[in-house]
């Protein structure tokens, strides 16, 4: 059997001296039986091995066998091989030992196949464990979570510990729970997924997640390999999106709609005007027609309001110190919100100055005030505080439509109801109000919203049900000297007048009330309701024009085209442009380009020849 045997085969002395040398010996050693009989194993044990040889011997001499002791052993060659021994004891008749008996067997690639999988698992444990990106393992049958790395503890908020003792739905909103059992059952073993789910934080917070699942084998059983990314903060990033060009289109509609409405009002107006300076003051039907005045002024204002959320009203910027404008209105704020609300304000040293429109900016807080005040029903404190900010690239990347740089914040803070999330979304859209019917149109925080966008800033809320709502609104912060743009206006003791004017307007209505207006008030006027039509009655005129006044937008050509067509053959002649809302050919963010009039639609019969004889007045 030793013979036939694979496994090398020997028999050694008590002290160590070979005895028997099987042919299984000389293969794996290399030496003959004839070279290795009488030899002491040491010749098969290398130097640094010696020690553990000796303790060995002891060990048989002591009467105890060894079973599968893992060592290394020398070849004939100089190269050594790893080993199991296996050692038993020879006894003669009597009982006494004699020696022993070792079967050797070379584990060299059992030995190199067991490290190379303790290498290999213990690449991929450091790769699943330091992975940055969330990983976990979980049982498909009770959903249990067996494995987890740590970046998936990080971003759940839980200690490993905490993790390992939850199941998937715990991880999940509670309405989604019996959902995403349903996918788990559905999804076939070897079938890998994606999809996007609301995750559950410890704290309670709320993830965007996208799960890649894959099935794996691991210790004889089918586990789910989950990969997880959290995608919140891009889709933030995208509802930011798709909300600002909502808002956009929105814009754009009420724009529209305001322009027609102001050319409908300019009539209302104008006419209820001229209709009420035949009678005399205190005639019953004199105060009806004053009530239609009062109705269309109403609507005035509401447009106004929709043009302001549209970015396209006109703004009159000057260099302003929030502070002052705050302060300003302090006194007025307190008796609009009431005694059961406190108002504090804290303003930072050496603030810095913005370019806005004062009015504007008044309107902004006033808006706010309001809206804190019907918040706080049972009295509360509103907070105003102004401080420069500089709004970094991070801040930007995170924020759509915001410009790094440095900023004036101005942030309006209440500790009223607050709002939920589904209501936040939808705040800046106008006629969206959460108040009964009749206290209020939805425009306010809709006109906030466009001023802030049209004077350069951008505004933000945060705000959660039962902790109250801060208005966040950053301003550019003007920094070395800047020149606001201003308005020539002027103040005449007379609004008679004469000359002649130029005439253009393709809303038949206005343009008649227009020219009615004018010809009551001493001037001649020249009437085309195109700009071609224009072009023709100024050619075929040869006297002078002592004003152009004409719309804006019209079909075919806009104002200034027209403008700049006849001031080629008539260069000294002025032009008064009408809008309703501002428009990139005269103005620039709403700003009116330098040297450009403009009265504003909707105006009344005594603002147009005002604004006619300033016109004519800064000529002469």
């Amino acid at each position: 059997m030793a013979d036939n045997s694979d496994d090398a085969i020997l028999t050694k002395s008590l002290d160590g001296t070979i005895l028997t040398w099987n042919a299984g010996a000389q293969a794996l050693f290399g030496y003959t039986s004839k070279e290795a009989v009488g030899q002491s194993v040491e010749l098969l044990v290398p130097p640094e091995r010696r020690a553990e040889l000796v303790e060995t011997l002891d060990r048989v001499r002591a009467g105890q066998s060894i079973s599968h002791l893992e060592t290394v052993r020398r070849r004939k060659d100089g190269t050594e091989v790893v080993v199991a021994l296996s050692i038993s004891l020879l006894r003669d008749a009597d009982g006494r030992m004699t020696g022993a008996s070792t079967i050797v067997r070379d584990v060299t690639k059992s030995r190199t196949a067991d490290e190379r999988l303790r290498e290999s698992e213990e690449r991929y444990r450091v790769l699943f464990d330091e992975s940055p990106m969330p990983m976990w393992l979980y049982d498909p049958g009770s959903l249990r979570i067996v494995m987890a790395n740590h970046a998936a503890a990080e971003l759940y908020g839980y200690t490993m510990d905490e993790l390992l003792a939850l199941a998937l739905p715990d991880v999940f909103r509670p309405e989604d729970a019996e959902k995403i059992r349903a996918a788990v059952r559905a999804l076939p073993l070897g079938r890998s997924y994606v999809g996007t789910w609301k995750h559950r934080r410890k704290d309670g917070s709320l993830l965007d997640v996208d799960m890649h699942r894959n099935d794996v084998r691991l210790g004889g059983r089918t586990l789910r390999l989950a990969v997880l990314h959290d995608v919140t903060r891009r889709r933030n990033l995208e509802e930011e999106r798709r909300q600002s060009q909502k808002m956009e289109a929105v814009g754009r509609l009420a724009g529209g709609v305001a322009h027609d409405f102001n050319n409908l009002l300019t009539a209302i107006l104008g006419y209820s005007d001229l209709l009420a300076s035949r009678f005399h003051v205190g005639d019953p039907e004199r105060a009806e027609i004053q009530e239609i005045r009062r109705a269309g002024e109403r609507a005035a204002a509401l447009t106004r309001q929709l043009l302001a959320f549209s970015r396209k009203q006109v703004l009159l910027p000057e260099v302003l110190d929030l502070d002052s404008v705050v302060r300003g209105l302090l006194r007025l704020l307190e008796r609009l919100i009431g005694e059961n609300i406190t108002v504090s304000l804290v303003v930072a040293p050496d603030l810095g100055r913005v370019l806005a429109d004062p009015g504007q900016m008044e309107q902004v807080i006033m808006n706010l005030a309001v809206n804190a005040r019907d918040a706080m029903p049972r009295g509360g404190e509103l907070r105003v505080e102004i401080q420069n900010v500089d709004l970094d690239d991070a801040f930007a990347s995170e924020h759509t439509g915001v410009t790094p740089g440095p900023h004036v914040l101005l942030a309006v803070t209440d500790t009223g109801v607050g709002m939920a999330p589904e209501v936040q979304k939808q705040i800046f859209e106008p006629f969206f109000t959460t108040k009964r019917t009749g206290e209020g149109t939805g425009l306010g925080l809709s006109t906030v919203h466009g001023i802030v966008n049209q004077s350069g800033g951008t505004i933000w809320v945060d705000s959660e049900p039962g902790r109250g709502t801060t208005v966040q609104i950053y301003l550019p912060r003007i920094v070395g000297a800047a020149a606001a743009a201003q308005l020539a206006s002027g103040t005449f003791p007379s609004l008679e007048g004469s000359g002649m004017i130029l005439l253009v307007e393709d809303d038949e209505q206005l343009r008649q009330l227009a020219r009615r207006i004018l010809e009551l008030s001493g001037y001649t006027v020249l009437e085309a309701r195109s700009p071609e039509v224009a072009l023709r009655v100024a050619r075929e005129h040869d006297g002078p024009i002592h004003v152009l006044l004409t719309d804006v937008v019209m079909p075919g050509m806009s104002g200034p085209e027209l403008a700049a067509s006849l001031l080629r053959e008539r260069p000294n002649m002025p032009v008064l442009y009408m809008s309703g809302y501002t428009d990139n050919a005269i103005a620039h963010h709403g700003v009116l380009d330098p040297g450009t009039q403009l009265i504003q639609k909707p105006f009344t019969p005594n603002r147009l020849v005002q604004r006619v004889r300033e016109v004519m007045g800064g000529t002469r």
